[in-house]
């Protein structure tokens, strides 16, 4: 499975005054390269040292990136860069003059991308092009669709027999991009989604799918451990922490931007109800300039007495938590949900957990160097 590929291309910025600018480049391109290092070819999460050289001494150019997505989407991003004494530029190094951002950014290329803005070109001659070819799968990595039992899902197994350790990757949404990376690290990976169907066609959820999800992971011939971790964002938290409180295989919990409480619907195990729903309340959503509604305070208190038979019981979990925040969600009081956690184990005499808090970050915490999401529905 490769990722889309990101095209890089630098353009000298042109001066509409200067002829001799015009033939000077058409001299020097030849001489110019675009250097992607340590390879134009790596793993989605690696990082790219983007270089160049040839150019004159003190040269302005404009540097942009574009990649298309498997819906034919096309994002896309750009930055003025001044080449430095010798007649080079290190992204790693340099800062970007403007365009998509500003200042020293290795990276700002790729996370700068936004949809549908590559037809704005700007004025120039093409100096250089290289190609960024972002694998998702790295060699010997193998996709699997799973049907079995009630079971719906993706497996990812590492090259070699094993054994591996095992995690079971809950998203709110089907997708495979972190299920394959984490293979790429030697992981064997089931990803699952918590909605298969409309949430609005949604009545209630039954942790027994999900627990049938973690025993047929534990059960793969190259899994080589008894238990399991479990990897979760979003909606996908609750589940997560409801399944290391009531199935003694779950190791350990990544818990990113969920909530402490059971969120929207009531949540049943063996056929009984265990946790009721917290609700949502639409009135307190606030409309932003750009039509999008910041939803963070619309979840009801889950620690008023009316909600408390939402609160998830983590105390009685006997595996470990890693809690991670980010403190600009605006979806929802992650950072609130997190430190009351911390406290509830606390409170039981636990340590079995760490939490990190990013500043300035934002619900949709994904793995790095792809475009920036502005919004989350």
């Amino acid at each position: 499975m490769v990722s889309p590929l990101l095209k890089g291309y630098l353009m000298n910025a042109f001066n509409p005054s200067s002829l001799m600018a015009v033939s000077l480049i058409e001299k020097m391109s030849s001489q110019v390269r675009l250097r992607l290092l340590p390879s134009a070819r790596c793993l989605f999460d690696e990082p790219v040292q983007v270089k160049v050289g040839g150019l004159r001494s003190r040269q302005v150019v404009t540097m942009r990136a574009r990649s298309t997505d498997d819906r034919g989407l096309v994002f896309s991003s750009t930055a003025t860069y001044r080449a430095d004494g010798r007649g080079e530029i290190h992204l790693d190094r340099d800062p970007s003059l403007g365009g998509s951002y500003v200042g020293v950014e290795p990276l700002g290329l790729l996370w700068s991308m936004r949809a549908d803005t590559f037809a704005q070109k700007g004025k120039g001659r093409m100096l250089a092009e290289a190609t960024n070819e972002r694998l998702l799968m790295g060699d010997g990595v193998s996709r699997l669709d799973v049907n079995e039992g009630n079971i719906s899902g993706v497996l990812f197994t590492p090259p070699g027999d094993g054994p591996f350790p095992a995690v079971l990757d809950l998203c709110t949404f089907k997708c495979e991009k972190r299920a394959s990376l984490l293979a790429n690290r030697g992981f064997v990976v089931l990803t699952v989604a918590v909605f298969n169907d409309k949430p609005a066609n949604v009545k209630k959820m039954h942790l027994d799918y999900f627990e049938e999800a973690a025993d047929f992971l534990k059960q793969h011939p190259k899994v080589g451990s008894k238990g399991i971790g479990i990897v979760s964002r979003s909606k996908a938290g609750d589940i997560a922490l409801s399944l290391a409180s009531f199935v003694p295989a779950v190791e350990a919990v990544v818990w990113i931007n969920g909530c402490n409480a059971n969120v929207l619907f009531p949540l049943y195990h063996k056929k009984q109800q265990i946790l009721s729903p917290l609700l949502f309340d639409s009135s307190r959503g606030i409309p932003t300039e750009s039509g999008a509604i910041m939803i963070k305070y619309g979840l009801n208190n889950p620690l008023a007495e009316e909600n408390k038979g939402s609160l998830v019981p983590i105390e009685k979990a006997w595996g470990r938590f890693l809690f991670v925040a980010s403190e600009d969600d605006l979806n929802w009081d992650s950072k609130g949900y997190m430190e009351e956690m911390v406290e509830r184990l606390k409170r039981h005499g636990k340590d079995n957990f760490e939490s990190v808090c990013y500043p300035g970050a934002g619900h949709y915490m994904e793995p790095p160097y792809g475009p920036y999401c502005p919004l989350q529905f």
